[in-house]
């Protein structure tokens, strides 16, 4: 087959993609890696000798995790194009017992954002925090935080395939409903544009980052899914039940949740010094 064909197939992979309703983040990331690896071969024959190549080139650059992410997204497209024989083994990682606490955004971090958020008059940038930390929905369910879903006090997310309801906390829909009241938002998503088109992963990163500096929050832990994370985290510190977790996340497995309730060094160190156990 020659890189022609395999640049035919690369875009079929991506309809693919898009008919499994992957999101558009997995998609761009599954199509980058690919292309990546495409440049990396330069015209070159497409053999295994050839990948186990990339993967060491992957080795060199890039920390463990993200090189299975690469060779995640070469292993579906190998299987795609019907060369399972091109496909390789992810790297065996020793899953960490806790969180960097350079990456680990606290509560009380957290609440500074918003209140930063607030000090601006940014209403809208504080009621999102608020309700991505609340609910624990992904950046991309925001959409489904709906004037209909704010009076009614719960939200019906449809992704990945799945349906599943998430609650909406009666003070967050307090707030939100005021908001609604004063925006004259009357149906439809909450948080939206100018244009009235619903907020992306883009538009909540930018207006995020915006927070660091008056929050005195490090800027590489401010990020949606750290707000995911964290509601994760205080959610299990008081019910303790990992599958019940697992569902209001909408994870399929519950070692996916596992990572989420991963708590820092700091806590860590303070569960061994609790044990007594040095003389």
């Amino acid at each position: 087959m020659t890189m022609i064909n395999y640049a035919m197939q690369v875009e079929k992979y991506m309809d693919y993609l898009r008919n499994e309703e992957r999101s558009s983040a997995t998609i761009c990331q599954y199509e980058r890696d690919v292309l990546c690896f495409f440049s990396f071969l330069n015209l070159n024959e497409l053999t295994k000798e050839a990948v186990l190549r990339y993967k060491q080139e992957l080795m060199k650059e890039y920390q463990p995790v993200s090189v299975n992410v690469k060779l995640s997204a070469l292993n579906s497209f190998f299987s795609f194009i019907g060369r399972e024989d091109l496909k390789l083994k992810l790297l065996k990682i020793q899953k960490s017992v806790y969180c960097p606490e350079e990456k680990e955004l606290s509560k009380s971090e957290y609440f500074r954002l918003v209140q930063a958020a607030e000090r601006k008059k940014n209403r809208k940038l504080a009621l999102l925090l608020q309700t991505i930390c609340g609910t624990g929905i992904r950046v991309s369910e925001v959409k489904y935080i709906t004037a209909e879903a704010v009076n009614c006090g719960e939200a019906v997310i449809q992704l990945k395939g799945k349906t599943r309801t998430i609650l909406i906390p009666k003070r967050l829909q307090k707030k939100l409903r005021n908001y609604l009241k004063r925006e004259r938002i009357a149906k439809g998503p909450v948080f939206i544009t100018r244009t009235g088109r619903p907020l992306d992963r883009s538009n909540i990163w930018k207006m995020m980052k915006n927070l660091c500096r008056d929050a005195g929050v490090d800027e590489k832990k401010v990020f949606p899914h750290n707000l995911r994370h964290l509601f994760a985290r205080c959610f299990y510190s008081i019910d303790k039940d990992i599958a019940r977790l697992a569902d209001i996340l909408g994870h399929s497995s519950i070692n996916t949740t596992r990572i989420y309730i991963i708590t820092s060094g700091t806590e860590h160190r303070r569960h061994l010094d609790a044990l007594e156990l040095v003389v």
